[in-house]
């Protein structure tokens, strides 16, 4: 709209696109369209995209589902990953979502990921404690240096 201003006023074209910042390519498309679409057709809109696959109200039930846990929903363990997120949606409220974008549905309910801690089931905390009370101090001490002074 600017450009459209800038143009009436009697600027040159080349003049428009450095004053905006833009390419003289950019505002020669937009006086285009303005004298195909008219003037009101370079008002800014949204960019075209896919509608959302939940709706409002889908997406205002999806924080009290989180918050019944994972467990309540067949998961063992009570942390929400990205594919358990996407998994219950699908069980739930019938909308498929690929896993990857379960992060992003967390995020716009103000929610985090957690990841689960994968430990060895065979896992002895006191012999690990008791290497990094013992061993490790050792190990990390430095080593002399060959040519040191």
């Amino acid at each position: 709209m600017r450009a459209w201003e800038l143009q009436e006023a009697g600027w040159k074209q080349k003049d428009i696109a450095q004053a905006l910042g833009v390419s003289e390519g950019a505002v020669s498309q937009w006086f285009k369209k303005a004298r195909t679409l008219g003037v009101q057709a370079l008002r800014h809109r949204p960019p075209p995209g896919a509608q959302a696959r939940l709706s409002a109200q889908q997406m205002k039930q999806l924080p009290a589902l989180l918050d019944r846990g994972a467990e309540a929903f067949g998961f063992r363990g009570d942390v929400w990953t990205t594919a358990r997120v996407v998994a219950m949606i699908k069980q739930q409220l019938g909308v498929s979502y690929h896993r990857a974008h379960g992060s992003r549905l967390l995020r716009r309910v103000k929610q985090s990921l957690q990841k689960p801690i994968q430990r060895a089931s065979q896992r002895d905390e006191a012999a690990i404690a008791t290497w990094k009370k013992e061993r490790w101090p050792a190990l990390k001490k430095r080593l002399p240096r060959k040519n040191a002074r």
